[in-house]
């Protein structure tokens, strides 16, 4: 298992989030969170993405009981082992997409060359090798969050948490980033987990849950 969330809880004032929420997912297996919105799936993403604390439970991801780390070790564990997808990419609009994939590497610790080299391989493996040394406005909105998912994927993380991925996109990008997806899968044996009200994409995946007023139904 690589990750396994039990009884997750967690509230806002007097407004109880989400209510005991359990999820374990395998290495490799592509999940997908629906339901409508203020169900609590962005709440429950953001805690398996340690960004945010519950207030009650438990949360592991590839062995490590996050939730006792403190919080430089969280910052660390998160940057190594946890990428993040947005459904708008949050490119850093004055560097290249060759450096803004670089980017999480070098925090990480690696040299620059080393994080060249890893940027460079996945920015081909996104298909985008000739607008490496575009910046974000010369690119379109598909090629941002692709090249948003090679960042995502520099430190090799364990687990990808995608937030409504293609939310902001066209039908027919729509379409490329979720075979993209799948394609990650497949040569990297990555793990995904998708946030999303398009049920197409949800379709692809492995498994499908739907949230409800902070549980699972």
């Amino acid at each position: 298992m690589i990750l396994e969330a039990r009884n997750i809880e967690k509230s806002f004032g007097d407004l109880k989030v989400l209510k005991g929420v359990d999820l374990a997912v395998e290495k490799g297996e592509v999940v997908a969170i629906m339901g409508a919105s203020g169900a609590g799936k962005s709440t429950f993403l953001e805690i398996l993405g340690t960004l945010s604390t519950p207030d009650s439970g438990s949360l592991v991801i590839d062995n490590t009981s996050v939730l006792a780390l403190d919080r430089r070790e969280l910052a660390a564990f998160r940057g190594r082992n946890i990428g993040f997808v947005f459904q708008f990419h949050h490119l850093l609009p004055e560097f290249s997409a060759l450096e803004n994939v670089m980017i999480p590497a070098m925090i990480a610790g690696k040299s620059r060359k080393d994080a060249r080299a890893e940027a460079e391989r996945l920015i081909s493996l996104v298909s985008l090798s000739e607008r490496a040394s575009h910046k974000p406005s010369e690119l379109s909105g598909g090629e941002q969050q692709r090249i948003a998912i090679a960042r995502a994927l520099v430190n090799s993380p364990a687990v990808l948490l995608a937030d409504e991925p293609t939310g902001n996109l066209d039908s027919a990008t729509k379409q490329d980033i979720h075979n993209l997806f799948f394609s990650l899968r497949e040569r990297l044996g990555q793990t995904i987990i998708i946030v999303t009200h398009d049920p197409e994409l949800a379709a692809l995946c492995d498994r499908t849950l739907t949230m409800r007023d902070g549980l699972f139904v």
